[in-house]
């Protein structure tokens, strides 16, 4: 596995890939990996003759410096994984490598990145988004993979490479849970041993969620039961729950008449410098 620091090391191994006639595919991760992002690996494999990884703590998707500071970072043990995955190159660079001291531009989603948990994160999607775009053109892949588990980074990304059309296909991938249910995230590991059994409750809500879709009741009680249930845990405090039609993100309301999707926003630890989970299902009457 190549590793590389700069721009011109990553785009030099790419140029390679590309010569030998072989295709692309990108997992772009912010490390403290797990067993989600091994399986973006996977997928990328099952579809592509080589797999490009990057690591990177995009400083512009974090509205809080104490956030930013404490976002786990586990360089070697990241590196090993991605050896063992079978991953052909993978960009670490710094922040001064992806954003030059004169660096003004960026690339938003106007409608998306400003609803749903955008108002919970202002300026998250954008940070999200200008990164994106720059791994992209940086690495030129012919397909990127993202996980299912933020719903919404997932439809930004694939509305700004359409929008801006960008010859990147963007693949969904499911949710990889703990035993437990809860969704794998590298922000777990900042959960206390208490907050961390407490943060179950993300995923109880959704299956109660998907047994009240299952008897047909309205919206307004689907998302009854979601609060119900979160805001019966003490550790947890609620930040948002959004129902949503998938195609538009336009709220569903009266009785579901076709899928639905839920995504959930949910703080534990202190108030000062809590850690914010997330977590979404998709639901078909």
């Amino acid at each position: 596995m190549q590793v590389c620091r700069t721009i011109s090391n990553i785009r030099a191994a790419v140029a390679a890939f590309r010569a030998a006639g072989e295709t692309v595919g990108l997992v772009t991760t912010m490390g403290a990996l797990h067993s989600g992002h091994m399986a973006l690996v996977a997928a990328a494999k099952a579809a592509q003759t080589r797999v490009v990884a990057t690591i990177f703590v995009n400083p512009t998707q974090f509205g809080n410096a104490e956030d930013l500071a404490n976002y786990p970072r586990t360089e070697d043990a990241d590196l090993e994984m991605l050896r063992d995955a079978g991953v052909d190159a993978v960009l670490i660079p710094d922040a001064a490598e992806i954003y030059p001291r004169d660096n003004e531009t960026i690339v938003e989603t106007t409608r998306l990145a400003n609803v749903l948990h955008g108002l919970v994160r202002p300026g998250h999607y954008r940070g999200v988004t200008t990164v994106v775009s720059k791994l992209f053109n940086i690495t030129q892949p012919d397909a990127a993979y993202f996980g299912e588990k933020d719903y919404q980074q997932l439809q930004v990304i694939k509305r700004m490479a359409r929008d801006l059309q960008m010859p990147v296909a963007v693949h969904g991938v499911p949710t990889v849970r703990e035993s437990d249910g809860l969704a794998m995230s590298s922000r777990n590991a900042r959960l206390t041993e208490n907050d961390r059994r407490a943060a179950v409750v993300l995923s109880r809500a959704l299956d109660k969620a998907e047994n009240e879709a299952g008897r047909r009741v309205p919206i307004d009680r689907i998302d009854q039961a979601l609060r119900t249930t979160i805001n019966a845990e003490p550790r947890a405090r609620l930040r948002a729950v959004d129902i949503v039609d998938p195609a538009t993100f336009a709220p569903a309301v009266g009785l579901m008449k076709g899928p639905i999707a839920i995504m959930l926003s949910v703080e534990f630890g202190p108030n000062d410098n809590p850690v914010m989970l997330i977590d979404q299902r998709e639901i078909t009457p």
